[in-house]
Formats: C-alpha cells, sequence, structure tokens
C-alpha cells in the first residue's frame, strides 16, 4: 500500500510536470507568434501622401477663368485639354484646325517639359473637335507626335468648345515615375 501511494504521489508529480511543461510551451508559442504579428507590423511600409503640384501655362487667363493647366500627383501628371489661343484667351488661326492642332500640340510640349516629359510619356489623350473630317483629314499629324507608340484615348466631335472659334481641344495624361 505504500508502494501504491508512492507511485500514486510520483505518477501525480509526473503528471503535474508535463502539465507545467505544456503550458510553459503554449506560452512561449503565444509569444513567439505575437512577436511574429509585431515583426510583420513593423515590416510594413508607409507610404506617405503625395501631395499635388499645379502648373499653369497662361497664369492670368486660367486663374480668371478658374482651372489648373495641370496637375501632377505622384508618378500621374493630368493637363487639361489645351487649345489654340493666345495668352489673353483669344482664338489664334481662325478657320484652320491643322494649325490649331499644331499650336494645340506645341503648347502641350511646353507643360510636358516642365515636368521633365516628353510625348512618349503620354499614355491617354483625348482629343475633342467641332469639325471631325477636318480632324481626320489631318490626324496623320499625330505620327510627328507619338514616334514609339501612341496613348490610348478618345476621339469626339462635339458642337463647340469653349471659344467659338477653337476647332480643337487635347487633354493628356502622362505616367512619369521619379
Amino acid at each position: 500500500m505504500i508502494i501504491m501511494r508512492k507511485l500514486t504521489s510520483q505518477t501525480n508529480q509526473l503528471s503535474l510536470i508535463v502539465l507545467l511543461m505544456a503550458l510553459t510551451f503554449t506560452i512561449q508559442s503565444c509569444e513567439h507568434k505575437d512577436k511574429e504579428s509585431t515583426k510583420e507590423a513593423t515590416d510594413e511600409v508607409i507610404v506617405e501622401t503625395e501631395k499635388p503640384e499645379y502648373f499653369y501655362l497662361r497664369p492670368e487667363f486660367e486663374k480668371a477663368q478658374g482651372y489648373t493647366h495641370a496637375v501632377k500627383v505622384g508618378d500621374i501628371i493630368r493637363i487639361s485639354g489645351a487649345v489654340s489661343m493666345d495668352d489673353k484667351g483669344n482664338a489664334k488661326n481662325i478657320g484652320d484646325l491643322g494649325q490649331q492642332m499644331r499650336n494645340c500640340y506645341a503648347d502641350l510640349e511646353k507643360i510636358l517639359n516642365h515636368y521633365g516629359c516628353t510625348f512618349d510619356d503620354v499614355i491617354v489623350e483625348n482629343i475633342f473637335t467641332t469639325n471631325m473630317p477636318a480632324f481626320l483629314k489631318n490626324a496623320a499629324y499625330r505620327n510627328k507626335i507619338y514616334t514609339k507608340q501612341f496613348p490610348t484615348g478618345n476621339w469626339v466631335g462635339v458642337k463647340e468648345l469653349v471659344i467659338p472659334d477653337i476647332m480643337i481641344e487635347i487633354g493628356l495624361e502622362v505616367y512619369k515615375p521619379d
């Protein structure tokens, strides 16, 4: 009987030791998982929000009309539609869609240069015209502008543009990684 009590006592002690070891292992395992979670959280990259950079091609006119010609946020630059006008907002080359188109591209090139870009960086081009047949006759000029590839975009015929004698407006979206 004494031997049985000793064995039972030893078995209880052994069971208690095994239980304590299992409990210790479980606690350590949980702590390890917490450390991994903490490590994962500290490895996350925090992305700062980009502040828009605004560009005015014709500051007085644009501010009076209430728009900015271009805005850069991160790697994307959005350029409002360029039209054939002088600095005071008067239409240039009235009745000549081909020359108005060239004037638009000349202004767009100034904006692209400001941001260190070229037409090769353009990913979207949207063209609005009051005379689609005349635009189609002059569309081949774009081959001189886009020498590597053409961007996506839309060609849309409209009734009128911002100034009555303006026949074409070209807006762009540009991708330029820093």
